[in-house]
């Protein structure tokens, strides 16, 4: 699979993800149950570290990547 059509793929399933849990803020947000309250701070703190999850594994697989296609190819060293 080509690299950029992958990061799309994995752009596109952060994006909805984080649109949904943007979504299930707005309705506990609006909702004033006592339950609600835990997963509320749960829904937002998710929406700050998923963020940050997805950025650090695309710099490790870019790192990855990088380094493999260094593997591949003969060194000039005699």
């Amino acid at each position: 699979m080509n690299w950029k059509k992958a990061k799309r793929i994995i752009a596109l399933i952060g994006a909805l993800i984080l649109i949904g849990l943007y979504l299930a803020v707005l309705i506990l947000g609006i909702t004033a149950s006592p339950a609600t309250k835990g997963v509320l701070m749960a829904a937002i703190g998710c929406t700050i570290v998923l963020p940050c999850l997805l950025y650090a594994m695309m710099l490790i697989a870019r790192v990855l990547s990088g380094r493999r296609e260094n593997e591949d190819e003969p060194s000039d060293k005699n």
